[in-house]
């Protein structure tokens, strides 16, 4: 299984219009609710929407070899959705639609760069199995691992990682059959001038602890089921009008299960920036330059807070300076998760 990757490039946010009007009215009762300070690592397990096009191949068949998938201009990256109109979630499904096919012809129905296609194809049988193929390599889902922020208070929906969760061709995926995972912290490649660091952990796959129910273009949100939040910091959230040059803390884990606080400061403040890039700050603790290099892949989510209140999350890091990066506010982060 690949691992999931977590893009770090700017993305498009939703314009300032939508944070106006009725929007200033949801962040004034957002500031009201109290939210569980996050920092946890989660591993998540997302479904691609149906069986993802890894690599194109041949099928040997009685006849000679064939690949009908790429007669047919099916390419890697494309996502195969239906055959014949029956929706398709899952490499199981895939192969039991071509078996049901007995090499006649069938349609099958693409997702490319966030449009549907249709083509049509004829499985051959393979020689040494004898199960009908179409010569492509597939994966049905996707892994990796990021940062919770948040677990609201009254009903633990969350917010996770602070940016965009995209495919190997930056298209967004789409939520299907997705969990969240508790993630143990094995291991960190530091981060280095030009290089970004990573976390290494393993999935503690006993039981999910949360469902993952939407992505957009600020982070992954969904609700937390079996996951025991009383040690969590429970705080209420400031808008960025409220954020100040200086001292702040951010929330990771960096080693086994458990986050810890970490001392950074916020080198500036842009309430207007239309990306994930609302602060940029600074790690100044001194035990986590040693140990991570700073801002690494994996972390992106940990919540920022400033007088004891939830003002951001991490999201990208300076590959010329990994001890320097960006954050979302936080606001942005729960106006695009509660949006319907």
């Amino acid at each position: 299984m690949r691992k999931l990757k977590f893009v770090f490039s700017a993305v498009l946010l939703l314009c300032l219009s939508l944070f106006m009007g009725a929007g200033q009215f949801y962040v004034a009762d957002a500031a009201a609710e109290k939210y569980y300070v996050g920092g946890m690592t989660a591993g998540f397990m997302l479904g691609a929407g149906g069986a993802e096009v890894i690599e194109l191949s041949e099928v040997v068949t009685k006849e000679g070899t064939a690949s009908p998938a790429k007669d047919a201009g099916i390419r890697p990256g494309d996502c195969i959705c239906a055959v014949n109109e029956e929706p398709i979630r899952t490499i199981e499904d895939l192969n039991h639609a071509l078996e049901a096919s007995k090499g006649k012809e069938i349609e099958i129905t693409l997702r490319r760069n966030g449009e549907f296609a249709t083509v049509s194809i004829t499985p051959v049988k393979d020689k040494k199995s004898g199960k009908f193929k179409i010569g492509v390599l597939i994966r049905d889902t996707l892994s990796g691992i990021g940062t919770v922020t948040y677990i609201k208070k009254n009903g633990k929906q969350f917010g996770a990682l602070g940016h965009k969760v995209a495919d190997d061709n930056n298209e967004l995926l789409q939520i299907s059959d997705s969990k969240v995972y508790l993630c143990s912290i094995i291991g960190v490649n530091k981060g280095t001038r030009g290089k970004a660091g990573e976390l290494r952990g393993l999935f503690i796959n006993d039981k999910p602890i949360a469902k993952a129910k939407k992505i957009c273009d600020t982070g992954l949100f969904g609700t937390f089921e079996n996951y025991d939040l009383k040690d969590c910091k429970l705080v209420e959230t400031a808008p960025l009008s409220e954020a100040e040059i200086g001292k702040a803390y951010i929330y990771s884990t960096v080693n086994g299960t458990t986050p810890q606080r970490f001392e950074i400061a916020i080198a500036k403040i842009d309430e207007g920036n239309k990306e994930n890039k609302n602060f940029v700050i600074k790690v100044t603790d001194e035990a986590l330059i040693e140990y991570t290099g700073g801002i690494v892949q994996g972390m992106s989510g940990s919540p920022i807070l400033q007088d004891g209140k939830l003002i951001g999350a991490v999201t990208h890091v300076f590959l010329n300076d990994p001890t320097r990066g960006y954050g979302i506010g936080i606001e942005k982060m729960i106006s695009c998760g509660t949006e319907k």
